[in-house]
């Protein structure tokens, strides 16, 4: 039900399964295991993969750390979207790509949860956007020692359970398991 007007198509994001950043995800091996199974799905039925590649101070670009990890490869045609903060359309040229292929709802997958996860997710919806997240394929680390007062686990639960209440008028959020994705427009 997106609000973009003329933007019938869906897209999957691949949001930050970088090295540094899933070194110690949770579920970290499943869960990229259910991405490169959509990335597959979204190539074998012609829907738009976009990358997306965070860096920072604490993780240069071209550093080790920073690159996407050995087990999901991009297709040199597929975009790639750097970013230097956590909402994934905050000075990119995401929405540009995605207005080129005239997308107005996103599949969202990737890492951290708590962190780059539910910013893009809450900044496609207050762009217009339907954003669906996929409940099995995005993790975060677990931050008890730094304060955090849940595991990785309850995190992601959580973010499960509040997208899946999400809406906004002509605009909705929802999660679906990654076997049940469904790429066409809605």
């Amino acid at each position: 039900m997106t609000t973009l007007e003329g933007r019938p198509n869906t897209a999957l994001l691949v949001i930050d399964v970088q090295q540094q950043v899933v070194a110690d995800a949770w579920d970290r091996d499943g869960v990229i295991g259910r991405i490169n199974i959509l990335v597959d799905k979204a190539r074998g039925e012609n829907v738009p993969v976009i990358w997306v590649q965070h860096s920072d101070d604490n993780m240069p670009v071209d550093s080790d750390g920073w690159q996407y990890v050995p087990e999901l490869t991009r297709e040199e045609s597929e975009p790639l979207v750097h970013k230097r903060f956590g909402d994934s359309f905050e000075d990119t040229d995401l929405e540009t790509l995605l207005a080129e292929r005239q997308v107005g709802r996103l599949v969202v997958t990737g890492a951290q949860t708590d962190a780059c996860i539910r910013s893009t997710l809450h900044g496609a919806l207050v762009r217009g956007y339907d954003a669906t997240l996929v409940e099995d394929a995005h993790t975060t680390e677990d931050l008890r020692q730094w304060g955090v007062p849940v595991s990785a686990e309850q995190v992601i639960a959580h973010t499960n359970t509040y997208w899946s209440w999400s809406d906004s008028p002509g605009r909705t959020g929802d999660v679906v398991p990654a076997a049940e994705v469904d790429f066409r427009s809605r």
